[in-house]
């Protein structure tokens, strides 16, 4: 996926947000809970981040996911906060923490992440397990846990949530280590700190588990952001598919989560209306 592919900024680098544009405000938010979106829900449409963020704003968007650095002060123009820093400061979907060799390499971009992150204001920073390539789920996890050890002080000092994603490996992510909840949440239980959780894709945890709502509640203190979209296809989250994205949304907003849900998903339609289809159905 393009989205995982960004390099990282060079080591010192510094990244300084511009003034908001008062001539762009953004809209009134509606409802309890802080909706993101992605560079993927405007697929369909020749739009620039300046056009992409100047939407977003109209709509009543809160945050924008995996947007590179230096494109940040853009967001900033239009009132939007960067909510996800992209990979690969914490490794990518094949090459992540679950394989010792990647460990040194990985702790020195994610270390330089979370500093990025923390002077823009950026709440998260993505990281992901990486696949298994025959590896155990047990010893994956065991080295999991090893590094997250390594850097959750700097995470907690700084202020900033080390998410770890939930991908399917049916569909999407062959050999995908972090594919059930269950692993994921093992692992964020060892680790044992408030800044490293579980990034809940809801699209891939429901081709992987389903049972959506419950799993949320059941796991919720591990849980630190949401990504959407419609299953099967990963298009809208409307009536076409077989999720109903609005009692998702409310059983989320009744635990008080005050975290992202971001909308990541591939429009079939088009791209402005079906966000603002997505963001009316998880206002609640």
């Amino acid at each position: 996926m393009k989205r995982r592919s960004f390099l990282p900024l060079a080591a010192g680098a510094v990244v300084a947000f511009g003034a908001q544009d008062s001539a762009n405000p953004p809209a009134k938010r509606k409802g309890r809970l802080k909706q993101g979106v992605t560079a993927g829900v405007f697929r369909g449409k020749q739009m620039s981040m300046d056009d992409m963020c100047r939407e977003a704003a109209k709509l009543g968007i809160y945050g924008f996911d995996l947007v590179k650095p230096e494109q940040w002060p853009i967001l900033k123009k239009y009132g939007l906060v960067p909510t996800m820093l992209p990979p690969p400061f914490g490794g990518t979907i094949p090459d992540g923490i679950n394989q010792t060799e990647n460990h040194d390499r990985i702790e020195k971009t994610l270390r330089e992440g979370i500093d990025i992150a923390a002077a823009a204001g950026c709440p998260n920073v993505i990281t992901l397990s990486g696949n298994r390539r025959g590896m155990a789920d047990e010893v994956g996890a065991d080295n999991s846990v090893a590094f997250l050890n390594k850097v959750k002080a700097q995470a907690e000092d700084k202020g900033v949530t080390i998410c770890l994603e939930l991908l399917n490996s049916k569909v999407n992510h062959k050999d995908y280590m972090c594919d059930h909840t269950t692993w994921g949440v093992g692992v964020m239980k060892r680790v044992n700190s408030p800044r490293v959780k579980l990034l809940y894709d809801i699209y891939h945890m429901q081709i992987m588990e389903g049972d959506i709502v419950r799993t949320i509640k059941d796991n919720f203190e591990y849980l630190a952001h949401f990504h959407t979209g419609g299953n099967p296809g990963r298009h809208e989250i409307d009536q076409t598919q077989e999720l109903n994205y609005h009692v998702v949304a409310q059983a989320i907003a009744d635990l008080g989560f005050s975290g992202v849900i971001s909308h990541e998903y591939t429009p079939v339609g088009d791209p402005l209306t079906s966000l603002a289809q997505a963001i009316e159905i998880c206002t609640v």
